[in-house]
C-alpha cells in the first residue's frame, strides 16, 4: 500500500497513476492511496486489514511508527481483553500519515505520540511471527504473505508500560491486571532501562502496584531504590483507595492483602 507523495517521489506522475489503476495494475483504496490488488481468490482477513497498512508504513514509505500498548501484547501472544461491540483497538506509537484513521478497516488505529520515553527507542523489535506457520519463502503459497517484512512492535516490556500509560481514560484496571498475570519472563535489564527512561510517574508507579501484586521471579531483580518515583499522592481512579507503598490511588482490589484487612477493620 502507497499514498501520492511516495508515488511522485518515485516519478510517477498522476496521470500515470490514474493509467495503472485504469489498467488494473493499481488498485485506489481511498483518495490518494492505492495497493496492488489482492488475487480474485484471495480476501483479506481482519488480522492482515491492519497488518498490511502498517507494514506498508514502516518497511515502503518508511514512517517511523511501531505496534505498541495492548495490541503489541496480544501479538506477542498475551490475552487481549476487548469490550463487547467495540471496534478492534491497533494501538501505534510514532508518526502516521493523516489518511491511515480513513481507511476502510474493521479496526480502529489509534495513534499515540512517542513521548512516554522521550527520544528513547529501547525495547522496539522486529516481530517476524506467522501465525499461520506458514514459511515467507513459500512460493507455492497461493494467499498474500504479509509476514515477509516483520513488524515493528514494543517488546511486552515497553508495552506494558505503554499499556499502563491509557489507565484510567483508556484502559481498563482488571483487563491490564489479567494482561499482568501472564507476564511472568519479562527481562530485568530491560525493564531498568525503560523505568529508567519513562517520563511519566503515574507509570512508574502503577508498574510497581502490579509488580508486587504478581511478584513474578523476574521481580526480586529490580531496585525500587534506583526509581525515580516523585513525591506526594496521586489521584488516579475515581472512588480508589491509596496504596501504602506507590502513594497512588488504585482500585481497592489492587491494594495489598494486608491493607484490604486494615480497611475492613
Amino acid at each position: 500500500m502507497v499514498d501520492t507523495p511516495w508515488l511522485r517521489d518515485q516519478n510517477i506522475d498522476p496521470k500515470s497513476i490514474h493509467d495503472y489503476v485504469r489498467s488494473g495494475w493499481l488498485e485506489r483504496v481511498i483518495r490518494g492511496v492505492y495497493r496492488r490488488p489482492l488475487p480474485e481468490n484471495v480476501q483479506a482477513s481482519s488480522d492482515t486489514e491492519w497488518q498490511i497498512p502498517l507494514l506498508s508504513l514502516q518497511w515502503i514509505m518508511d514512517w517511523d511508527v511501531h505496534l505498541g500498548g495492548e495490541s503489541a501484547l496480544d501479538l506477542a501472544g498475551y490475552s487481549h481483553y476487548l469490550s463487547l461491540g467495540q471496534r478492534p483497538r491497533i494501538h501505534l506509537y510514532g508518526d502516521t500519515p493523516s489518511w491511515l484513521k480513513r481507511l476502510p478497516t474493521k479496526t480502529k488505529f489509534v495513534i499515540h505520540r512517542r513521548s512516554l520515553f522521550g527520544n528513547d527507542h529501547s525495547g522496539i523489535n522486529e516481530t517476524n511471527r506467522d501465525k499461520s506457520g506458514n514459511r515467507s519463502d513459500d512460493t507455492n503459497q497461493k494467499a498474500v504473505n504479509v509476514w515477509r517484512w516483520p513488524i515493528k512492535a514494543s517488546s511486552p516490556e515497553r508495552a506494558i508500560l505503554e499499556a499502563l500509560d491509557e489507565l484510567p481514560k483508556h484502559a481498563s484496571f482488571d483487563n491490564l491486571d489479567k494482561v499482568f498475570e501472564g507476564l511472568t519472563t519479562l527481562r530485568p535489564k530491560m525493564l531498568d532501562t525503560l523505568l529508567a527512561s519513562c517520563e511519566s510517574v503515574k507509570v512508574r508507579r502503577l508498574f510497581f502496584v502490579y509488580a508486587d501484586r504478581h511478584n513474578h521471579a523476574w521481580r526480586q531483580y529490580i531496585d525500587t531504590s534506583k526509581v525515580d518515583f516523585g513525591s506526594g499522592p496521586r489521584a488516579l481512579a475515581e472512588g480508589g483507595k491509596l496504596h501504602p507503598t506507590y502513594k497512588i490511588y488504585v482500585p481497592e482490589g489492587l491494594l495489598p492483602a494486608e491493607s484490604m484487612r486494615a480497611f475492613d477493620d
